[in-house]
């Protein structure tokens, strides 16, 4: 049977976004958004000069860019050297939950295939805890791992529904960013001038929490399996 106009025009949406995504990376690449973005003086300096439309500036490279390979974590720690923190918090949540919803959806409709088998393993083993436990779930991960898009692409092509998807990487996102928005300025500072041992300190208490984060999870995940 010949195939009808809706089976002809989904592979073809999909090819479109595809190349949208391509041309948007390689205009990015042109105009020097990923050196100017990767130097925090020169990220101030440009969104300072669009005055109002810096906010939406900062929201919308942010939602491009991160899903596809730049460093989300440049744009949380901009914010708070450019704005007072409750406009960087405000802005940071914003563009990060675009960010994430972006991943999400690009990797659901339009590239699961190529997606799925390129999943790392330490996500991909959370999937039957996501039928379980969805919300907990996304929450956990998010709290940990924050925002790189690997995760956006595994809650994609996984079970879990976009609402819950939605609002847990919401609860999950809030307290880190509240954080980084209220003393990254501070911490930057702080560290700047911190001896040798503080960073030592610093990067174990990290190791740490990440460590817990996933122990907590691997135990959820164990106690759940033996029901």
């Amino acid at each position: 049977m010949p195939a009808s106009a809706d089976q002809l025009r989904a592979p073809l949406l999909k090819v479109a976004a595809v190349l949208v995504v391509l041309v948007i990376l390689l205009l990015a690449h042109q105009l020097g958004l990923f050196e100017q973005f990767a130097d925090p003086a020169g990220v101030k300096a440009a969104l300072v000069q669009l005055g109002p439309w810096g906010y939406v500036a900062f929201i919308v490279v942010y939602a491009t860019l991160q899903p596809f390979g730049f460093p989300g974590t440049v744009f949380i720690w901009a914010a708070p050297l450019i704005w007072p923190w409750p406009v960087a918090f405000a802005l940071s949540m914003t563009g990060t939950m675009a960010a994430s919803v972006v991943g999400f959806l690009f990797a659901r409709f339009v590239a699961r295939d190529w997606v799925s088998p390129r999943i790392p393993e330490r996500f991909r083993r959370h999937n039957d805890a996501l039928g379980q436990r969805a919300f907990s779930t996304v929450f956990l991960l998010r709290l940990v791992f924050w925002m790189p898009p690997p995760l956006h692409a595994f809650f994609g092509v996984s079970q879990v529904r976009f609402w819950t998807h939605f609002w847990g990487s919401l609860a999950g996102y809030a307290l880190p960013l509240l954080l980084v928005s209220m003393f990254g300025e501070r911490l930057i500072d702080m560290l700047a001038a911190a001896p040798r041992e503080l960073w030592i300190a610093a990067i174990g208490l990290g190791v740490a929490a990440v460590g817990f984060g996933l122990w907590t999870l691997q135990r959820r995940r164990a106690s759940y399996s033996r029901l």
